[in-house]
């Protein structure tokens, strides 16, 4: 069974444009915080408060080396995501294939049948 919370975490964390181009970021390598605030026109708080925010979801981790705090990408962050996603997939696949042979079977019906 899915872990529902974690998806709606992790999609509400990759709905905000600002910490989606962090993870993008952050999955290209790690960075510290300072690196990473610098092309965004926001407070270095406030880019600490969006970093918070992908950790809780287990998109981000980040560990204090020295006086600097660096971030890397969780990409087990995106498990269950991926989990979900491939569900829905699966499920629409074997709907389609279905169809897909209801399709063939009236193609062979002879005319005279039908």
């Amino acid at each position: 069974m899915l872990d529902y919370s974690m998806i709606d975490n992790s999609l509400r964390a990759l709905a905000e444009p600002t910490r989606r181009a962090i993870f993008d970021r952050l999955s290209r390598g790690q960075a510290s915080v300072s690196e990473i605030a610098g092309p965004f026109d926001i407070t270095l708080a406030a880019v600490v408060q969006h970093i918070q925010v992908l950790e809780t979801c287990g998109l981000v981790r980040s560990a204090k080396v020295g006086r600097v705090r660096v971030c890397q990408a969780d990409t087990r962050g995106l498990n269950a995501l991926g989990d979900w996603i491939a569900e829905r997939r699966s499920l629409i696949e074997r709907r389609l294939d279905r169809l897909a042979q209801i399709l063939d079977e009236a193609d062979e019906i002879p005319d005279d049948l039908q």
